[in-house]
Parts: C-alpha cells; sequence; structure tokens
C-alpha cells in the first residue's frame, strides 16, 4: 500500500454570486483583441462573463449581440487598415451599459444597403434597433481610427 505526504489544499468554497464591485465607483473592463476572425466570439464570450459578474445577467443577450456587431465591423475594417488589434470596453454607469468599440479605419460608420438576400450590411441597424442609443466619435489623440458606441439599459 502506498502513502501521500502531499498536503492537502484546503476546500474551496463555491459561491453562485459574484461580489459586487468596489463602491463608489462605477465598473468598467477593457478587453484588446487581435483583428482576427475569432474575436467577434472571443468578445461575446468575454461579455457575457463581465456581465455576469456585474450581476447584470438580463442584459448577456442584447449587449452581446450589440457586441458581436461592432467588433466583426472593428475587425473587418482594422484588418483593411493593417492594424493588428481593436479594444472593447463596458461601461455601467447610472443605471446603463456603454458598449465601446474602437477600431483603426478613417472612414465614417455607414449603415450598409443590404438586400433581401444580402449576408452582410445590416449589423448597424441591428445595434440601432437593441440599444437605446448609438453613435460614434473620432479617437481624439493622433492615430487614426474612431469609437462606435451603443447604450442599453436592463429593462
Amino acid at each position: 500500500m502506498t502513502s501521500s505526504t502531499a498536503a492537502r489544499r484546503p476546500i474551496v468554497h463555491h459561491y453562485p454570486h459574484p461580489p459586487h464591485p468596489p463602491p463608489g465607483r462605477p465598473p468598467r473592463a477593457v478587453l484588446d483583441l487581435g483583428a482576427v476572425p475569432t474575436a467577434p466570439g472571443c468578445a461575446r464570450a468575454w461579455t457575457r462573463q463581465v456581465l455576469w459578474e456585474w450581476r447584470l445577467a438580463d442584459l448577456s443577450d442584447t449587449a452581446e449581440l450589440i457586441v458581436s456587431e461592432l467588433t466583426t465591423n472593428a475587425m473587418v475594417t482594422s484588418r483593411r487598415e493593417g492594424r493588428s488589434f481593436i479594444r472593447l470596453t463596458l461601461n455601467f454607469d447610472q443605471g446603463e451599459l456603454a458598449i465601446l468599440v474602437r477600431d483603426f479605419c478613417h472612414s465614417t460608420p455607414q449603415p450598409g444597403n443590404a438586400g433581401a438576400d444580402d449576408e452582410n450590411g445590416r449589423g448597424l441597424f441591428l445595434v440601432q434597433a437593441m440599444s437605446d442609443r448609438s453613435g460614434w466619435y473620432p479617437t481624439g489623440d493622433d492615430t487614426p481610427g474612431k469609437v462606435v458606441w451603443a447604450v442599453a439599459r436592463p429593462e
């Protein structure tokens, strides 16, 4: 019979609800992503986890759709410009979730003119329909690009 001298680890307790964010400071999370085809899927999964930690899981479906559309657009345009990454930021303040996606494309975001059979060109229309408000602004620094944003509120 063999015996083990390995020390036992303390028991890890499972808590079904994550801790609350620090008091007095609105929650904010930032994720840098490569401008690669897997970026939108990673952004959706990360967003779901962050919203669960912030106890905003009821916003996950809406937020994931918005994140998916904005990160897909940013990934495509940043790749076209030869830039290697995009940035996703989530802020929750005053009862609103702000989703911001930074890309490196000079052009302004324009809703597509999708026909009935087109697979692309509806992303910004979906973002506008799913969010309370949305828009974009230039980065404000000396680098090319812009930030495209949308705001959603829990029901």
